[in-house]
């Protein structure tokens, strides 16, 4: 590794086993959506990992319920910073994907019964005092469906500085660092990668 190959990151992705794992231990994320006049927005958020896809909640007088409604193109992203578990992946992922709304019963006691347990694990009084608080009637659920995933591993990362990661644990580099970046290099007036 030379002292800019830093530059080329795409390499260092997750599995889906990883990111499956990564998504069920961390305890929050970010979801990101646009305003009517196009400005990118996010909130920190308690979530689910349930089924392959993100669930999460908050009431439907917030601006985001009409934003994410007018256009349900949505981003979440996770770091490994927020996750509870020692073994858990280290590094980031962000994914794009799709929101459905969801305002019935049958959703409303699994997903309020399941973010009430992570975020009270161990604790019944807990879990059970927030399940009163989400139990609420402006509340609605937000299922969002992975179509992208970005994801950096910070393990082989780090790995690989040392020069220890073999090169068939790298993940094929994505457009950006195997077009975009040289053709960026190019215009500064710099060698490929």
């Amino acid at each position: 590794m030379t002292a800019h190959d830093h530059e080329i990151v795409s390499i260092y992705g997750f599995s889906d086993e990883e990111i499956d794992r990564l998504m069920e231990n961390c305890g929050e994320c970010v979801l990101m959506w646009a305003t009517q006049d196009g400005w990118p927005v996010g909130v920190i958020h308690a979530y689910v990992w349930h089924d392959k896809r993100v669930w999460l909640t908050f009431s439907a007088h917030r601006h985001r319920a009409v934003a994410i409604k007018r256009d349900p193109r949505v981003s979440i992203t996770v770091s490994s910073s927020s996750a509870t578990a020692k073994d858990s992946p280290r590094g980031s992922a962000t994914m794009k994907g799709r929101a459905i709304f969801h305002d019935d019963d049958k959703t409303k006691e699994w997903f309020y019964r399941a973010l009430s347990r992570k975020v009270s694990p161990d604790n019944q009084a807990g879990e059970d005092h927030f399940y009163s608080i989400l139990d609420s009637p402006l509340r609605i659920i937000l299922e969002i469906i992975p179509e992208k995933w970005i994801t950096f591993d910070a393990h082989k990362s780090a790995m690989d500085m040392a020069g220890k990661l073999p090169e068939d644990e790298k993940t094929p580099r994505k457009n950006s660092d195997a077009v975009r970046m040289n053709k960026e290099r190019e215009k500064r007036g710099l060698d490929p990668r």
